[in-house]
C-alpha cells in the first residue's frame, strides 16, 4: 500500500466523508451523496433535449418542446438532471446566499454523473461569470465551483476571457421577459473563442435567459455551437 493510501485510510477513520444530506457515512471516498438520498432525489425522468424543461413524455429525436419550437434558442442542447424542489433547491440556495461550501462538491459529483447525455464533441467549459462586485461580496463563483471539478473530470480546459461586464439585478423573483432584458448585453467576451462546441455550466435553469445570452456571445466570439449543463431546472 503506497503512502498516499495509507494517509487516505488515515484520514478517513479521523474525517470520514458523509452525505451532505442526511450524514450517513458514505461507502465510497468519492461520494458525497449516499446512495439512499442519490436515489430519493428528484430525478427528471423526461425533458426537452434542447432547453432541458421537465415534459410528461418522452419525445422522438428531433422533436423540441412547445417553447423551443416557437423560439428555438441558440443552443444544441441542455441537460439538468432534477428538478429545483427539495432538497436540491435547499442545497443549492445554502451553497450560493449561506456560503455552506460543502454542497459544491456532492452538486458537482451529480453533474459528473449525467455526462453520457452530453454530445460527444464539447472540448470547453464555461462556468457562467459572475460580476466582480457580486463575486466579491459572496467570496465565490458557485458556477466556478461546479464547473472546476467537472473540467477535470472531462479533461477539458475552461473558457476564458467571458465576462460579466453589468451587475444585473437577482434573478430570482423576475418573470420570463423581465429576465431576458436583465440580461441583456450582461455578458461579453475579450477575444475570439478558439473552441468550437462550448459547455455552459450553471446550478440552475430557470427560464434559459442566462444560458441564451451567454449562447449568443459564445457563438459571436467564435464558438460553432453551444451547450448547457445545470444542476436543476425549474419547471
Amino acid at each position: 500500500m503506497s503512502l498516499l493510501s495509507v494517509l487516505q485510510v488515515i484520514d478517513d477513520l479521523i474525517m470520514p466523508r458523509r452525505c451532505v444530506f442526511c450524514g450517513v457515512r458514505t461507502c465510497v471516498r468519492e461520494e458525497s451523496v449516499c446512495s439512499s438520498c442519490r436515489s430519493d432525489l428528484p430525478w427528471i425522468e423526461y425533458s426537452c433535449r434542447t432547453c432541458a424543461e421537465p415534459l410528461q413524455a418522452e419525445t422522438p429525436d428531433g422533436v423540441n418542446c412547445a417553447a423551443c419550437q416557437r423560439r428555438p434558442p441558440p443552443l444544441i442542447s441542455s441537460v439538468a438532471p432534477l428538478e429545483y424542489s427539495f432538497p436540491i433547491d435547499v442545497a443549492i440556495k445554502s451553497l450560493k446566499f449561506n456560503r455552506k461550501l460543502f454542497y459544491a462538491p456532492a452538486l458537482s459529483e451529480l453533474l459528473c454523473s449525467c455526462c453520457s447525455s452530453l454530445p460527444c464533441d464539447i472540448d470547453a467549459i464555461l462556468p457562467v461569470p459572475l460580476h466582480w462586485r457580486r463575486k466579491a461580496s459572496r467570496g465565490f463563483n458557485q458556477a466556478m465551483e461546479l464547473g472546476k471539478p467537472l473540467a477535470r473530470h472531462l479533461g477539458l480546459p475552461l473558457v476564458r476571457g467571458v465576462y460579466r461586464q453589468q451587475a444585473t439585478l437577482f434573478q430570482s423573483g423576475l418573470s420570463a421577459k423581465e429576465r431576458l432584458r436583465n440580461l441583456q448585453q450582461a455578458f461579453a467576451s475579450r477575444g475570439a473563442i478558439q473552441h468550437k462546441h462550448v459547455l455552459i455550466v450553471d446550478d440552475v435553469i430557470t427560464t434559459g435567459a442566462t444560458t441564451r445570452q451567454l449562447a449568443i456571445v459564445l457563438l459571436a466570439s467564435g464558438a460553432e455551437k453551444v451547450s448547457a449543463l445545470a444542476v436543476a431546472r425549474a419547471a
